[in-house]
């Protein structure tokens, strides 16, 4: 009788035993799908990276005379490069703007992960809005980036016939990617330089120049203070010359 209990029991161990076998199977066959689906993103993304972009980066991603090397760029650059438009570009020499991508999402997705396979470098930034601070962010973007992207983000003549973007349609991701990679003649401010707080920061206040609120009155199409200056100047010298006109036809 004092066995019974053990006996009863034994039953119920096997199909626990069983259970946890058949969960471990089945997290180490999900682990092997997973590479698996990864390997193929990639193996998608060389074929068509030797389609679209081997004549100016080389076989191997090491670059050409017509062309950067892009091993150790990160996906991060390469995302940023494709899902712009910036990539692949019709004349080597000319400077690298925004467009209609030439690539679908996941065509984009499958580059990138080509490209991040190549060799080690920034990953895509993730990016946390509203744990930004919009003062700090202001701050930061005054002191860091106004200088070339203007006060109010539209951009701005640069050295060598280039000029920085206007950043009305970069998205919070494509900003982050800029901040960390620095295309074209744009500094990197990598982690040492700018905390993942503060990118988050500057991030929430270029989304803000997107729409921001035009407590001043009209928006005048968000150029920035040196336009504006010049409509308000322009606009008080007419007024005064229709003061002048009206005084003198009085007298």
């Amino acid at each position: 009788m004092k066995l019974r209990p053990l006996v009863l029991a034994l039953p119920a161990l096997g199909v626990i035993a069983l259970v946890a076998a058949t969960s471990g199977g089945a997290g180490a066959t999900s682990s092997t799908d997973i590479g698996r689906q990864n390997q193929a993103i990639v193996a998608k993304g060389r074929a068509l990276f030797l389609t679209s972009c081997v004549s100016c980066h080389g076989a191997d991603g090491r670059g050409t005379k017509q062309g950067p090397g892009l091993v150790g760029v990160g996906a991060a650059s390469a995302d940023f490069m494709l899902s712009t438009g910036r990539m692949p570009l019709t004349n080597p020499s000319d400077q690298a703007i925004r467009k209609p991508p030439a690539f679908d999402r996941r065509e984009i997705d499958a580059l990138v992960a080509y490209v991040a396979s190549l060799g080690p470098g920034p990953p895509i930034p993730h990016v946390d809005v509203k744990a930004g601070d919009l003062a700090q962010g202001g701050s930061l973007f005054r002191l860091n980036c106004a200088a070339c992207h203007n006060s109010a983000g539209t951009g701005g003549a640069l050295s060598y016939g280039s000029d920085a973007p206007n950043l009305r349609h970069a998205n919070t991701v494509q900003i982050a990617e800029a901040i960390r990679t620095g295309p074209g003649q744009m500094p990197v401010f990598g982690p040492d330089t700018f905390t993942k707080q503060q990118v988050n920061n500057v991030v929430r206040y270029v989304r803000y120049l997107q729409n921001p609120e035009d407590r001043g009155g009209f928006s005048l199409g968000h150029l920035g203070p040196v336009p504006e200056g010049l409509v308000a100047l322009v606009a008080g010298l007419g007024f005064l010359i229709l003061v002048s006109r009206w005084i003198e036809a009085r007298a």
